[in-house]
């Protein structure tokens, strides 16, 4: 029986080409004999870009169709790591294997003052502080559409991310989080998991996590991926 195909769900402002395909991982799982699923969510990449909210309320689900019956590997960053939790915590006999990077504590953090500065930064390009500046130029990556993404943060949310909610994931868990990145500590979530492991990497903040190699090496080895 050969090993799960992989999906690979990038974050938020993002897309499948320029996370996986142009840091190497699209390549590499390949090499290692591995099917990769690449996703780009609603709202971004190739996908299609509705400007309202509400479009944006079934995100997982749109992700979910993408899989096959099989259950797949995942590697996701970000939001996509908070979508891949989500599904597989609805749908645990989907998923095999997890690997979720640039996620921790943040996951149980519902601070509308901050979410609203990010939306604003988004929204106008603008920002007061390094970190919403980050989010403030996504859209002017190739491809994206501002509005798109400023919808994309304002769709209505139907399950909100809990403890409850994890306890329902079967499948092992990486979580894959840098010292220095905002979304930290990784423990709670660890703990909020049945079978949650921790990998510190070190000195990494969050926005370079996808092109670490300390990631790659990781996660390759969580999924017993290495092309060699």
């Amino acid at each position: 029986m050969g090993k799960p195909p992989v999906l690979l769900l990038h974050g938020f402002g993002t897309s499948f080409a320029a996370t996986w395909v142009g840091n190497g991982w699209a390549e590499i799982l390949g090499e290692a004999g591995r099917q990769v699923i690449g996703v780009d969510m609603l709202g971004h990449g190739q996908a299609a870009k509705p400007t309202d909210p509400e479009a944006y309320r079934a995100v997982a689900d749109e992700v979910l169709k993408e899989l096959p019956n099989e259950p797949v590997d995942v590697v996701a960053f970000s939001y996509g790591a908070r979508i891949a939790l989500e599904l597989a915590a609805l749908y645990p006999e989907r998923f095999h294997r997890l690997v979720v990077g640039g996620v921790g504590q943040n996951l149980f953090r519902h601070d509308a003052e901050r979410r609203a500065a990010m939306i604003e930064a988004v929204r106008t390009g603008q920002a007061p502080d390094p970190e919403l500046r980050y989010f403030a130029n996504l859209p002017e990556s190739p491809g994206a559409e501002r509005l798109a993404l400023v919808a994309f943060l304002e769709r209505p949310v139907d399950q909100e991310m809990n403890e409850e909610l994890l306890s329902k994931v079967t499948a092992p868990v990486l979580v894959a989080l840098g010292d220095r990145d905002f979304a930290g500590p990784g423990q709670p979530l660890v703990d909020a998991l049945p079978q949650g492991e921790l990998k510190t990497l070190r000195g990494l903040d969050h926005f370079a996590t996808p092109k670490d190699f300390g990631f790659l090496d990781a996660a390759l080895t969580f999924l017993d991926a290495h092309p060699f």
